[in-house]
């Protein structure tokens, strides 16, 4: 048996699929695990056990059996120390519906009908770029319990697959991203704790299924990004833990071991871990068509278990800058995300430079500067005015991303509507009209969990659904107009993303006001095209002049948080305003709202 197994061993291989898993092949399905320490392993099949036998350098062990079928279960029983343990294979496919979990022959054929999508897609760096984060279970269901673990009322991929494309084609953002896909044990996890990296979640169907999905979104004109966890994984004695008898994927030692979750960390300084992990994310671009990839706790590569006072681990960084270059080398035109919490600079720079090579990092200063300034009451805000300047001093150090994701809107946390400093409804949502214009005003690309386009005032759980009842009141049904048509003004003005991340692509017209709160800068694309965001941040109407060259008569409202229509008090289309003259103009703001203004190129 030739095997050739160096890049598997050396960390540089992303295609280990290829070599380890089951693979249907001509007289059989051929099994085949990685398991150095094993004394001996068999695979258990539903009505037979069968020797496996070493193979390659004898850390290898395989068997070819007939007449296996696509969609039979199947383990590996691994003997270390007199003992033996029932495994799933970590290279698998497809796995049982929870709370089974042995693995599954797959059958990953499919009819892509996709080919011009995947020949045009890129990175968005100079095109709009606004994500709607989405749990699988959890978006709908078919039952309208309020509290569901029936698996017959998640929504299957098929079904996402009908519904999901329109509902983000209406809404009119350009991308969704799932919460981890990866096989889980546990719903409560949402997937932050896997089991199966080979294999998209069976709760909602199959592998197929799932292809099916991905090509619905991509024909609708919808990016599709998937999360990933290459930091920890569950600890179910029949998964990846102690998986050859020994912490083979795991840190042998409890102090590095274990992460804060209770779960366990992958070693990256092993190179079959590392092959693993980059096959693995490579699998979900190479057999699932996915356009980007959003790396999950970073910081717990940067540093020894996520402490900047243990000092930088310098093996998983060199894993990661290996799992960037290498994944958008082979597949031209995918991005790869970082939720990085950390002040380590380079984490968007090229590789070659010294850099980590992530296309994007989450700006999770931005998060917290921007709900603490609306979650902060009116007395105070003078005092903390400078929370929403802050991030342009910083900005031109990485390529951010703006995320208002999952984490804001659990645990305690209330949802983002639910923040916003008042007791009084009507004052929540127009708070929140001009929270969601003003992180699509700023620079960088977008994020925003489901729910947020109707306001949400319930913090999500896995459990329910999203509270999509709201609709039937008015002011939520406002604010769902007022999203779709805020994405779709986004989505049309190439100053709001055109030069995100170049230097004159942004300006500061007022960042002083600390007396009223207002807030005004402005946005330019290549062509010499100009939107001026003016924002109030008080709960009194301000009339404010600003001086902006080359602004003229002809400026119109492009937007206004307070129109009739989306739950304010001004008529919609109001069009009195704005008063411009010599570059000058002058903006009356009501109580908790903001405008964006733009006038002709080149006048």
């Amino acid at each position: 048996m030739n095997m050739d197994t160096r890049n598997f061993y050396a960390g540089q291989d992303f295609y280990a699929h290829l070599m380890l898993g089951a693979s249907i092949e001509e007289g059989g399905v051929r099994f085949r695990t990685y398991a150095p320490a094993a004394e001996d392993v068999q695979l258990v099949l539903a009505n037979e056990v069968k020797d496996m036998h070493k193979v390659a350098d004898g850390n290898f062990w395989e068997v070819t059996v007939p007449d296996v079928s696509v969609g039979d279960t199947y383990e590996y029983r691994i003997w270390h120390g007199g003992t033996c343990v029932d495994h799933a294979d970590p290279y698998a496919f497809e796995a049982q519906v929870r709370p089974a979990h042995k693995s599954v022959v797959a059958n990953l054929t499919y009819d892509w009908q996709d080919e011009e999508w995947m020949a045009s897609r890129s990175d968005c760096r100079n095109k709009p770029m606004n994500v709607y984060e989405l749990h699988a279970g959890s978006w709908r269901k078919h039952s309208l319990r309020a509290v569901s673990v029936n698996p017959a009322d998640w929504h299957t991929y098929d079904d996402l697959a009908q519904t999901l494309p329109g509902y983000l084609t209406e809404l009119g953002v350009t991308h969704v991203e799932f919460l981890p896909l990866s096989e889980h044990p546990f719903d409560g996890s949402w997937g932050y704790q896997p089991t199966g990296f080979f294999a998209p979640t069976s709760r909602y169907g199959t592998p197929t299924q799932l292809m099916h999905l991905v090509d619905a979104l991509h024909a609708a004109g919808i990016g599709c990004i998937i999360d990933f966890v290459p930091v920890h994984f569950a600890t179910d004695e029949w998964g990846l833990a102690n998986y050859d008898g020994t912490p083979l994927f795991e840190y042998p030692n409890q102090a590095m071991g274990v992460s804060e979750w209770g779960s366990y960390n992958f070693m990256h300084s092993r190179g079959e871990t590392r092959s693993f992990l980059q096959s693995a994310a490579n699998f979900w671009f190479d057999v699932y068509h996915f356009d980007g990839i959003r790396i999950d706790a970073l910081s717990r590569i940067i540093y020894w278990q996520g402490d900047e006072t243990r000092g930088i681990n310098g093996m998983a960084l060199s894993f990661m800058k290996t799992f960037n270059s290498g994944l958008k080398s082979l597949h031209p035109g995918i991005f790869t995300v970082a939720e990085d919490s950390t002040s380590l600079p380079g984490c968007t720079a090229p590789v070659e430079q010294g850099g980590l090579g992530f296309d994007y990092k989450w700006d999770m200063g931005w998060m917290h500067d921007t709900l603490d300034m609306f979650q902060t009451g009116m007395p105070w805000r003078p005092q903390n005015y400078h929370m929403l300047t802050f991030s342009m001093a910083y900005f031109g150090n990485e390529r951010y991303l703006l995320p208002l994701s999952h984490d804001e809107v659990v645990h305690g946390k209330a949802t983002i509507a639910q923040k916003m400093a008042s007791a009084e409804l009507p004052d929540k949502l127009a708070q929140a009209r001009v929270l969601y214009l003003y992180q699509m005003a700023h620079p960088g690309k977008k994020l925003n969990f489901m729910g947020w386009e109707v306001a949400q005032l319930r913090e999500w759980d896995e459990l329910r659904e999203q509270d999509w009842f709201l609709r039937e009141q008015p002011l939520h049904e406002a604010f769902y107009r007022y999203a779709c048509e805020l994405n779709a003004m986004y989505r049309d003005e190439p100053a709001l993303w055109e030069r995100d991340y170049e230097g004159d692509g942004f300006a500061w017209v007022e960042a002083s006001d600390t007396e009223e709160v207002t807030y005004a800068f402005l946005r330019r694309d290549a062509n010499g095209g100009t939107v001026l965001c003016a924002m109030n941040l008080s709960d009194k109407t301000v009339e404010r002049e600003f001086e902006v060259e080359g602004a003229d008569s002809a400026a119109t409202v492009l937007m206004n948080t307070d129109w009739q229509r989306f739950g304010g008090a001004t008529p919609d289309f109001f069009t009195a305003e704005p008063e411009c003259e010599d570059g000058r103009i002058t903006i009356t703001l009501p109580p908790f709202s903001a405008k964006l203004i733009t006038w002709p190129k080149g006048a």
